[in-house]
């Protein structure tokens, strides 16, 4: 990924992260938080979420970060009221040198949300090298600054030894970068304790079994006609 991109995402920018389908809003939530983690060097993240998020997706679970590598006592979480509260939080916390990085999430597609505000947040970015990437949770593309644009979605996790539960995979997909050609796609995981990410593209499939237990005889569909 950082070939395709001339050697790595640029700190100072908008990254733009979409889920493939509302079932994959964790997944992109993770992968940014992951993002976030490489660009921080260490320095607090700013998590700038409107509120309407948490009442649709759920709200941030602390234990699930630890989980990722983030220690919660490094996260700054500001909860704003809409669209326009968000931006203006996110703009505010990009200009912050002292911050390693901004995430900003709103809900679906604010109509504040447009190419002036997108460039805003970008200069702001620029000017600080704090990376900020978006969420769009609940959103569709529209024209924006943005640096990149990432398409992200589950993938089936490698299972560690005795069958493990493996490392959180993801796969990625570049809709937009302005230095090199998108539309590329990737199978990554992410390695907590080295805070990596690992081609696992062309990787032999060693997943976990997701077959059905098998049914009781007496528990047979036959038997079962008719209960709802």
């Amino acid at each position: 990924m950082d070939i395709a991109l001339g050697g790595g995402m640029t700190r100072g920018g908008l990254h733009e992260i979409f889920a493939a389908t509302m079932m994959d809003e964790p997944s992109a939530a993770a992968f940014t938080i992951t993002l976030a983690l490489r660009a921080s060097n260490e320095k607090p993240i700013v998590w700038v979420r409107q509120d309407f998020v948490g009442l649709e997706m759920g709200e941030v679970y602390a234990p699930g970060l630890n989980e990722l590598g983030l220690s919660p006592d490094r996260l700054i979480l500001v909860q704003a009221r809409d669209g326009p509260d968000v931006l203006r939080a996110a703009e505010e916390a990009a200009r912050c040198s002292s911050v390693g990085a901004v995430v900003v999430e709103p809900w679906g597609n604010p109509k504040t949300l447009n190419l002036v505000a997108t460039r805003r947040l970008s200069l702001a970015s620029m000017r600080s090298e704090v990376p900020l990437l978006m969420m769009r949770a609940g959103g569709a593309p529209i024209p924006s600054a943005a640096t990149t644009r990432w398409n992200v979605g589950a993938a089936h996790s490698t299972c560690l030894e005795a069958e493990a539960p493996g490392n959180p995979a993801f796969t990625v997909s570049l809709l937009r970068d302005r230095s090199s050609a998108p539309g590329r796609k990737w199978v990554v995981e992410w390695d907590r304790d080295r805070r990596v990410f690992k081609d696992i593209s062309s990787a032999p499939s060693t997943t976990l079994s997701g077959g059905m237990v098998s049914l009781p005889v007496s528990r047979l569909p036959e038997a079962r006609a008719g209960t709802g």
